[in-house]
């Protein structure tokens, strides 16, 4: 089989399938040579011998101007987004279906558009009535938002094309089908395809776009991982059907920190930003009860307080139940194992529930210490002193370990009325006025001072 052979101009880049003196791009001469293939492998499966064109470089000195970012007015959502909707961005929302995505964004569409940008919602999921009806039922009907109800993805590429809107709502990604692709709205190709297209037109034309995602029963976004990677912004609505609080959660952001949390309060209204969640998290914290302990932790850059409930009962069944809301069961299991190895605190043959109060989600092992100041609190059937924040790490050893921006959690607590903190011995002390702060070094004298249980 004769050698495909390729030609190009080392003056200009014109590639050619035979030599030749004059180059008919550039007309130079005797720039014309033959060119190595870019790879190799079976014809029309690799990039052959076709060359393209040179990218441009530039080195790390390079300033280049920042993004220019619009707020919402809404510090909340502006909170999370790290300080305002970046142009020529993508971004994914993620939640269960009923927990307020469409409202939430139904409201930051018409805040955007007050604040000047060209806004279109494009909904595959509901008819332009139905968007209306929300709008006025929160309240929205003079916004200047622009409505679609559309699921063919090259339709609404030539109107956004035609249009040039600042932004652009997806809802939802999942709706979306493009007609190169020969499987159904919401598969796998379906999904990644829409996603590709969609972030790769906000990047090419300025416009930022946002794109609703529906999540698995586990609570992960539907439809391949790759999508995730591919947008710049990932936010998760979180929440429990039972509260009317509802958390905005990042977990992925290139503009600003990720796990940034967002609090809001759903109301007849729609949703209203929460700027003090710790004083709500507690407002309804009566008398203090066995197994009630309030932690102070971390939420990206935020202090939040919140209150850690435990009980503990005599199980009529040969295998105690553990049950959890709003925490790691696994890490319920291992300080359950620490207590009974390294306090002789013991918890065979009794059930153990734990909750975390509010509707809120933690996930940082600062919570430890709480978690188990509320098991043997409820175990013992003694309370914890009313005005006492709890927060420290346990180590399998027993030993307790300090955590992260220790000074700003008392800061809070201290905000919000408390006087004491039990927290880890550590190497620098830190600044607490107005607080009494109480070292423990490890768990078991941490039990034996509290409750005496040991």
């Amino acid at each position: 089989m004769a050698k495909d052979l390729s030609f190009s101009c080392s003056e200009c880049g014109a590639s050619f399938r035979k030599w030749s003196g004059q180059c008919d791009a550039c007309q130079a001469w005797n720039t014309i040579t033959e060119s190595k293939a870019l790879s190799s492998g079976p014809k029309g499966k690799t990039l052959g011998a076709v060359r393209g064109k040179t990218i441009p470089l530039t080195d790390l000195d390079t300033q280049e101007a920042e993004s220019p970012r619009t707020e919402a007015g809404v510090g909340e959502l502006d909170r999370v987004l790290g300080g305002g909707l970046v142009k020529a961005s993508a971004l994914l929302v993620g939640g269960d279906p009923g927990i307020g995505k469409s409202t939430l964004l139904l409201q930051a569409a018409a805040r955007f558009a007050r604040n000047g940008l060209k806004v279109i919602y494009i909904s595959g999921e509901e008819s332009n009535a139905q968007v209306q009806m929300r709008a006025r039922r929160l309240g929205l009907e003079k916004s200047p938002v622009l409505l679609a109800a559309e699921t063919n993805l090259r339709d609404i590429l030539t109107t956004l094309e035609t249009e040039k809107p600042d932004l652009a709502i997806i809802d939802s990604i999942q709706t979306m089908w493009a007609d190169t692709v020969d499987s159904a709205p919401g598969s796998v190709s379906q999904v990644r395809s829409s996603a590709h297209e969609l972030t790769t037109f906000a990047k090419r034309n300025g416009m930022a776009v946002v794109m609703v995602g529906h999540v698995t029963k586990e609570g992960a976004i539907a439809g391949p991982r790759v999508v995730e990677h591919m947008v710049d912004t990932v936010l998760y609505f979180e929440g429990e059907r039972g509260h009317q609080f509802r958390i905005l959660r990042s977990v992925k952001n290139r503009f600003g920190p990720a796990d940034e949390i967002g609090v809001f309060e759903m109301t007849g209204k729609g949703l209203a930003e929460v700027k003090n969640p710790s004083a709500l998290f507690l407002s309804e914290r009566g008398t203090p009860a066995p197994g009630s302990v309030v932690f102070a932790g971390i939420e990206g850059s935020r202090p939040m307080l919140c209150e850690i409930q435990a009980l503990v009962a005599p199980s009529p069944h040969s295998q105690p139940r553990r049950s959890v809301v709003g925490w790691d069961g696994g890490r319920l299991a291992m300080i359950l194992a620490v207590l009974e190895s390294r306090c002789g605190v013991p918890f065979t043959g009794l059930d153990v529930y734990l909750n975390v109060a509010g509707g809120l989600r933690i996930s940082e092992p600062g919570a430890d210490l709480a978690v188990a100041a509320a098991l043997v609190s409820a175990r013992e059937d003694a309370a914890l002193p009313a005005e006492a924040v709890v927060f420290g790490e346990i180590s399998l050893s027993g030993a307790l370990r300090p955590v992260v921006q220790t000074e700003n959690r008392l800061k809070e607590a201290q905000k919000l009325g408390f006087t004491t903190a039990i927290i880890p011995q550590q190497a620098k002390q830190p600044g607490a006025a107005g607080l009494s702060l109480r070292n423990a070094s490890d768990l078991a004298g941490f039990v034996e001072e509290l409750f005496g249980a040991r």
